[in-house]
């Protein structure tokens, strides 16, 4: 059985056909293929099937390498609609795909590029269901108040302004991400980014993805930390600069987000008849 890995300024997903699957994926296989020591090591899975609507090109299902699933990705729904493309899946540059966050489109502006139409941003949402309707709240870190910028970008976001990039590079996000991932009042866990401005334009930002940890790059992380830019001021478009590479990120007055960037095939794997076996077994 054979999968494709793809990647997105360094952040990786295995790609996977439903119909050619010859197992159920689950959580535990999941895990088993994403992980780096005993897998094939990945930051999740973008599982296609057909859609009953005609003018859907797919339906994605997005796994973390936890085995959890996210409602939507920036960097991974990039992948999949040029690995839609360039597999032909379709012949259209103009494609559409049903994710659990709802139909997102894109147009493929070459063979490695696309701009994704993520759809309006939220400051109020079911996934921070206590919050205020600016999304403006704070959380407690190391026994101090820190400020937060909650955005739904079809998944939760958490994005906290710092003052510097010496500050930003100093963080310790393996430690203090699970703290906001983990806080109570997001019943689904949520994703934090932490970003400074760099000039007109411009920020930098490092993402902690829920279910994956830190991550080089996110669609959706950069499209959080734009939108939280904008509504501190900050001008449309914004190239959002990450330890991956660079995202640009337009954000319209009623929030309506369109994310452009790159992807590309890294390999063609094919699983082993011992792979295959303990997958299915896991």
């Amino acid at each position: 059985m054979e999968l494709e890995r793809w990647q997105a300024l360094g952040n990786e997903y295995l790609i996977v056909d439903r119909e050619r699957l010859r197992f159920q994926l689950s959580a535990a296989a999941v895990r088993l293929l994403c992980d780096e020591a005993s897998g094939l090591g990945a930051d999740g899975i973008l599982e296609l099937s057909d859609d009953e609507d005609d003018a859907v090109s797919a339906a994605l299902t997005i796994w973390n390498s936890d085995g959890s699933q996210a409602e939507l990705s920036g960097n991974g729904s990039r992948q999949a609609f040029l690995y839609l493309r360039a597999c032909g899946w379709t012949d259209s540059n103009s494609l559409a795909i049903r994710t659990p966050a709802g139909i997102i489109t894109a147009e493929l502006t070459g063979p490695d590029s696309a701009t994704v139409q993520i759809g309006q941003a939220s400051t109020a949402s079911s996934q921070f269901p206590d919050g205020p309707s600016d999304g403006r709240a704070e959380i407690e870190i190391d026994q101090a108040g820190e400020s937060f910028q909650f955005v739904s970008v079809g998944n939760p976001q958490c994005a906290f302004e710092v003052e510097s990039a010496d500050a930003l590079d100093a963080l310790d996000l393996g430690r203090i991400g699970p703290i906001v991932e983990n806080d109570a009042r997001f019943p689904a866990r949520t994703n934090a980014s932490w970003w400074t401005a760099l000039g007109e334009g411009r920020i930098r930002a490092r993402i902690f993805e829920r279910g994956v940890g830190e991550t080089a790059s996110s669609g959706t992380g950069a499209s959080g930390a734009a939108v939280a830019s904008v509504l501190a001021g900050g001008s449309s478009p914004v190239t959002v600069v990450l330890d991956g590479g660079e995202l640009l990120v337009e954000v319209d007055r009623s929030l309506n987000v369109e994310l452009s960037g790159s992807a590309n095939l890294v390999e063609k794997i094919r699983l082993s008849d011992q792979m295959l076996a303990r997958v299915s077994n896991a």
